[in-house]
């Protein structure tokens, strides 16, 4: 397709269509739901500061009525429909353009994911998500505060707070993570199975995407604080600063993470180990014991015709018993040298 073209192609999460708005300055807060975009927009107020929120990428007309209100160029756009960009910024002539990762856990303690674009200008800001359901909602919870920072300051400090919130969600993965090594490490040293397996290669892709997401993440939040710009004010970027040092942090933990879910297989692949090492020796002790028991019947089966011992009247219980006092010497044999 020619570039900028303007089509969904991903999977569709949410079937909604409504879009949020949120105006709010020091004094008023308003929230309006609707599904009629134009009207939504044209009743922004210049004089507060507005968060515009569209969940479900599929809402293509919408998203097309988004950026012929507010002039966004249509490859831009077109980035907010592709799902498979990296983290990045882009600074363009009147707004600012960023990409994040999401991450989130569901009931079930799996992780979940989706993109989540920014547009900064003057005095609004709007956020497109893929999936219903975000990490915003303390967010929304403190605008309504009218003594909150928020309710005082522009728009780009409320971006702050959500790229904020977004890196905070790494922090909450990751100690859900750190959770299971601790879990799986127990598991393996008792009891490893397939199972462990499986979730330690999980692990391992979880860990493989997270630091896909926060590298390019670092990078972007670095370009936000670097670069000269008028959306940005000053005394924000050391927030941004913040969430920097956030990002390295993270990434060590990952880091850290990754070499825990090596050592992980070695540890299972040496309980495995262990357990067949287990099994042969309890094999083995058995063959042991059968042996000379099984070399005795051996002699006394070859019916030669001038054996005495098989006319003896109490030649079977004397084999018999024998063959008992054999396997009772061998077994406290092996128990002394500790051998099961």
């Amino acid at each position: 397709m020619p570039p900028g073209n303007l089509d969904y192609h991903g999977e569709v999460y949410s079937q909604n269509k409504d879009v949020e708005l949120i105006s709010y300055s020091q004094e008023n807060i308003k929230r309006v739901t609707s599904d009629d975009v134009k009207t939504l927009l044209s009743s922004i107020s210049t004089k507060e500061e507005c968060w515009i929120n569209l969940v479900g990428l599929h809402n293509v007309d919408h998203i097309k009525s988004i950026g012929s209100h507010f002039n966004i160029h249509h490859l831009v756009l077109e980035d907010v429909l592709n799902t498979d960009h990296r983290p990045k910024t882009e600074l363009h002539d009147g707004y600012l353009f960023f990409i994040a990762k999401m991450f989130t856990s569901s009931e079930e303690n799996n992780y979940q994911f989706e993109q989540v674009s920014f547009i900064v200008g003057k005095e609004y800001l709007i956020t497109f998500q893929e999936k219903e359901g975000d990490v915003f909602n303390t967010i929304r919870e403190r605008l309504n505060d009218k003594e909150s920072r928020l309710r005082t300051r522009k728009a780009d400090y409320l971006f702050y707070r959500l790229v904020d919130t977004i890196v905070d969600g790494y922090y909450y993965t990751l100690e859900s993570i750190g959770d299971k090594i601790e879990l799986l490490e127990d598991n393996l040293q008792e009891n490893p199975t397939k199972e462990d397996y499986k979730e330690i290669q999980q692990l391992k892709r979880d860990l493989i995407f997270l630091r896909k997401s926060v590298y390019p993440l670092r990078e972007a939040i670095a370009k936000l604080t670097k670069e000269s710009n008028n959306l940005i004010e000053q005394e924000n970027i050391t927030y941004f600063n913040d969430v920097y040092d956030h990002c390295i942090h993270i990434i060590d933990s990952i880091e850290t993470f990754r070499d825990l879910t090596s050592s992980l297989m070695d540890l299972y692949m040496t309980s495995m180990s262990n357990k067949m090492n287990e099994v042969m020796k309890v094999l083995t002790v058995i063959s042991t014991i059968f042996i000379p028991i099984t070399f005795v019947a051996g002699v006394y089966g070859m019916n030669f015709q001038y054996m005495p011992e098989l006319t003896h009247k109490w030649g079977y219980p004397i084999t018999m018993v024998v063959m008992a006092v054999l396997v009772i010497v061998m077994i406290v044999y092996f128990k002394v040298k500790k051998w099961f």
